[in-house]
């Protein structure tokens, strides 16, 4: 089981992220996650996809989208960091992507089916992680990172979005 991180393995900001996730298995968890958000969002009628709570924010689809584009970048990173990569990771913009990817234009169907396939990728890649590489660290914009830090920050990160999605969109 791996172990969570401890507060040198990140800056405060992932906190906010990793402080979310609860004890226990971090591969279960990620695999009861998944079955969750699937089970919340396909209960969904199509057209609810395209429902904002606001007029600035986000659609449920592009939500969505958000979570799934987030766990392919931090599951690259926890790739780099586990492998010992030293180079310089940066960060995104996450509103630039979401834009351009357009997610308005797709199924809530299609998007469930690729949040599900991304979330199998990344519960294989962790399995595969050696134990003694979790505490690898690498180079995120100026900061120190763990690859176990940022295991994390997924995991906390989709639970966020998550807990957005049932108190904002599915609750009016």
């Amino acid at each position: 089981m791996l172990s969570r991180p401890t507060r040198d393995e990140a800056s405060g900001y992932y906190f906010i992220y990793i402080d979310q996730v609860p004890e226990g298995d971090l591969s279960v968890i990620l695999s009861e996650q998944m079955k969750e958000t699937v089970s919340l969002l396909s209960s969904l009628e199509e057209n609810q996809g395209d429902d904002r709570y606001a007029p600035d924010k986000w659609t449920v689809k592009e939500v969505l989208g958000h979570i799934i584009e987030t766990e392919r970048i931090m599951s690259y990173r926890v790739l780099s960091f586990a492998r010992g990569e030293q180079a310089q990771l940066f960060g995104f913009d996450q509103e630039a992507y979401v834009k351009a990817a357009r997610f308005h234009e797709r199924n809530l169907s299609d998007l469930l089916e690729e949040f599900t396939a991304v979330r199998q990728a990344t519960l294989t890649l962790l399995r595969g992680v050696p134990q003694e590489a979790w505490t690898n660290t690498g180079n995120l914009g100026n900061a120190k990172v763990s690859a176990r830090a940022i295991a994390y920050v997924l995991t906390g990160h989709e639970k966020h979005h998550v807990q957005v999605l049932k108190e904002k969109y599915l609750s009016v």
